[in-house]
């Protein structure tokens, strides 16, 4: 059948002409294991695809003041937002109070400020958290702060066990990248499985990992250590808990994983393919996991922060489409599509906005989701995730003959690993050999303004104020002995998610539980390994 260009047949009069919907035939696929939904995944997790769900726009946010921060995303939500994730500022990062000496000029500057339980309940106040998903990126402290959220669904009446979302809590990828790491290894990661086991218990709709290439990719390492990388932490975590006693199927569908979306578009979509393939031949065979969700490597995206350039912003919006696009692609479970404006602040609402609808333009006019995985068979494709599978097996290989991820963490391999990557990517950048428009090539002389957000200093005084209040309105007591009580906890093997729940129910602060843990558990000084 021809059909001339000037037609006024319309595409949907085009399909009834052709005898069948056009997307019928394009969602034919075959069957066994190459068919989307089917193991080892390599096409996706489910036969349907987004067909039958699109991804979780969640955008990540936190700001000031919890009360700012609860304002951005009643308005994300009112936009259509369909997940909230939690940014948290660099004291509460690294578990400090607002008070704190080491907190002094970073209030609000990154995220929101938490310093107790108080500050939880101002975050998400009318926010209905028993029907929406929540994500909280938050490493070193995510067991305090995942206690005050617990405990804050308590109080407002809401049963845990009916809550969904996620903690960060990947605390290996901050000894291997990004370093927001306050205790020495084997502590940290015995609070890591501690959040593992309650959630397993308690909480079957959380996941209480998410394991995280994201910033081992922003740290400057190539889409293949992020994913060689981050899949060795999954299955160090793994082992872990293993070495608790749970059962791998009890925990393992609980998984879940965060990656970079960067630039080089088909090079993503690969990654993401080949993450899946390992990961289910992995449990499968290594760990003898029986149940399918166990073998499922469920991901959250977010489009490459340092990808977005300060030179000609604009430009970023472009970069951020076409990284969520290949995230969709690429069989995402959620994402985040960064503001234009953050190469120089925290996103401004209207960029916020715009990033949002930069994902829904996506969803609902490209038709990228009428059809799964649209890019199966391409002969490109298959040849760039069999390759990238070929040298991450390779990879793997040298991670286990050095004795795994922990060896790795002390010698500093990861750490200079990624080191060598970055210096050869800044050295293509500066030779013009890898071309960042605007940056290195086709410069403009002015540089056009754009509006951009600024905390309010003045919000730290009135945290402080607060926090002073509640100080003298608890039982400082009942918080002596709670503290006490966590102290000893800390020493034995127990699992201190109960302990800690207790605790932050009395308001004891984020500050005060970490210097039990400080004086517990010491803190972390990296050998020097350069």
């Amino acid at each position: 059948m021809t059909v001339e260009k000037n037609s006024d047949t319309n595409f949907k009069d085009l399909q009834t002409l052709m005898g069948q919907s056009y997307y019928d035939g394009a969602q034919q696929t075959p069957s066994g294991n190459n068919a989307p939904g089917a193991f080892p995944f390599t096409r996706g997790l489910y036969s349907g695809g987004y067909q039958d769900k699109l991804w979780t726009m969640r955008m990540f946010a936190g700001y000031g003041l919890p009360e700012e921060t609860n304002k951005r995303f009643k308005l994300l939500l009112q936009n259509g937002q369909t997940g909230l994730s939690v940014a948290f500022d660099m004291p509460t990062l690294y578990g400090y109070d607002v008070d704190h000496s080491n907190a002094y000029g970073e209030f609000g500057r990154c995220g929101v400020s938490i310093s107790s339980l108080r500050d939880m309940e101002r975050l998400f106040d009318e926010i209905p958290i028993g029907e929406i998903t929540t994500s909280m990126t938050i490493n070193s402290p995510a067991a305090i702060i995942w206690a005050m959220f617990i405990a804050m669904a308590e109080k407002r009446g809401v049963e845990i066990a009916k809550l969904g979302g996620t903690l960060q809590n990947d605390i290996l990828k901050e000894f291997i990248a990004q370093n927001e790491y306050i205790f020495p290894p084997e502590p940290s990661m015995r609070l890591v499985t501690d959040t593992v086991e309650f959630a397993t218990n308690h909480m079957p709709s959380w996941n209480p990992i998410s394991i995280s290439g994201y910033h081992i990719r922003e740290a400057g390492a190539t889409a293949l250590q992020e994913l060689v990388f981050t899949l060795s932490n999954g299955f160090t975590y793994i082992d872990d808990a293993l070495q608790r006693g749970l059962s791998i199927d009890d925990f393992a569908p609980r998984l879940s994983f965060f990656f970079n979306v960067h630039n080089d578009f088909f090079e993503e979509i690969s990654k993401f393919r080949v993450a899946r393939k390992i990961w289910a031949e992995t449990l499968r065979d290594k760990y003898h996991a029986k149940q399918e969700r166990s073998l499922w490597m469920r991901f959250h995206a977010q489009t490459s922060g340092v990808a977005l350039t300060a030179q000609q912003p604009d430009n970023n919006v472009s970069r951020v489409t076409i990284q969520a696009l290949a995230a969709v692609l690429g069989g995402c479970q959620s994402l985040h599509t960064n503001g234009k404006d953050e190469a120089w602040a925290l996103p401004s609402e209207e960029s916020a906005i715009q990033a949002l609808r930069t994902q829904q333009i996506i969803a609902h006019e490209t038709n990228v989701t009428a059809t799964v995985d649209p890019l199966g068979g391409s002969y490109y494709l298959e040849h760039l995730s069999k390759v990238m599978e070929e040298s991450a097996y390779q990879y793997f290989s040298e991670i286990q003959s050095m004795g795994g991820v922990m060896n790795g963490i002390h010698s500093g391999y990861f750490e200079r690993e990624i080191t060598e990557s970055a210096y050869h990517t800044q050295q293509e950048i500066d030779s013009k050999n890898n071309i960042i428009v605007g940056v290195n090539q086709y410069q403009t002389k002015s540089e056009p303004t754009i509006p951009l957000l600024s905390v309010d200093t003045k919000g730290m005084q009135v945290q402080i104020s607060e926090l002073n209040q509640i100080r003298r309105e608890r039982d400082n007591r009942e918080v002596i002995r709670k503290l006490q009580e966590l102290k000893v906890a800390a020493k034995s093997q127990k699992n201190l998610m109960p302990i800690l729940i207790q605790t932050v129910k009395e308001y004891a602060t984020l500050g005060e539980i970490m210097d039990v843990f400080r004086e517990v558990f010491g803190e972390h000084s990296p050998s020097n390994t350069f």
